[in-house]
């Protein structure tokens, strides 16, 4: 009887969480894996032409996808060191005897809070007009002009963002793993003579490296799926050279009426974050270190 009501309980509890789950990812996933091997515009009137595998045959000759494909993984890259770096930086900061650590984090972590589309739209303003302005007054026009309308500097734009907007959020989660770690254990290897540097890579790294499994599979997967910020800020420009791989899908779909090839574009994404992201923390997990 007394597990009968904790299974009711149970039900209670995570029904309704399960339910909004399966009406709100698991079954228009589905969906979407069936339009996927369908032509169509998407127009409930218009029939679904069924065209099995040549929707995902379609994306190896589709330049615009690769190029796409290109971009995000030059911006993953790029975007995950810089936020891990940054973060774990910000994290061994506020960590420290500092009087102000307090505000330090609070501040750190406020860029986070701002949405995505919001964020977009004010870096915008700084990285095109304000930049512009701030070369034609001081003549380093070499440095500050508009970067959005650079095709290489847009990109690095859209970094800088993305960066500014996740490292504080990254940095919480090293300041965890970083608290974790008994004061013992570091007061003891300071008196035998360990230096900074000799802690931070023998002990304290190996010690939170749950940390660094859980602060890169985060990074990699938002900078992977990364689309409210590319939307406001560049757009997907100039010239595509910011066309990330949801906004090539969103593209595909919504201005183009392609669902069917758009679904495979998404079905084809899906995997390929799966992939990338199931490979890192695997790699990470060997090398993670139990305290006892």
């Amino acid at each position: 009887m007394k597990q009968l009501r904790s299974a009711g309980w149970y039900a209670l509890f995570t029904g309704p969480l399960l339910a909004v789950f399966a009406t709100v990812v698991l079954v228009p996933f589905v969906i979407g894996i069936g339009y996927a091997f369908f032509s169509w515009d998407g127009l409930p009137l218009n029939p679904k032409v069924f065209v099995g595998l040549d929707n995902f045959a379609r994306l190896f000759a589709d330049t615009r996808f690769l190029a796409s494909a290109g971009y995000t993984g030059v911006f993953t890259i790029l975007s995950i060191t810089v936020i891990n770096v940054l973060g774990l930086a910000f994290a061994l900061l506020v960590t420290t005897k500092l009087k102000v650590r307090n505000a330090a984090r609070a501040m750190l972590f406020a860029p986070y809070m701002i949405g995505g589309l919001i964020l977009g739209y004010v870096w915008k303003f700084i990285l095109g007009d304000a930049f512009k302005a701030i070369g034609e007054a001081t003549g380093l026009t070499g440095i500050f002009f508009n970067w959005l309308l650079d095709p290489q500097m847009a990109l690095v734009g859209l970094s800088i963002v993305t960066t500014w907007q996740m490292a504080g959020y990254i940095m919480i989660i090293y300041i965890t793993g970083i608290q974790s770690i008994p004061d013992e254990v570091i007061e003891a290897a300071h008196v035998d003579g360990a230096g900074f540097f000799t802690t931070l890579f023998r002990i304290r790294f190996p010690l939170i490296m749950q940390s660094f499994t859980v602060c890169l599979f985060l990074s990699l997967s938002y900078c992977f799926k990364i689309f409210d910020v590319n939307l406001s800020l560049t757009g997907g420009g100039p010239y595509n050279s910011t066309e990330l791989f949801a906004m090539n899908i969103y593209h595909e779909i919504f201005f183009l009426n392609n669902y069917g090839y758009g679904q495979a574009k998404a079905i084809v994404f899906f995997v390929i974050v799966a992939a990338v992201t199931t490979v890192q923390v695997s790699i990470t997990k060997k090398r993670e270190v139990e305290m006892k």
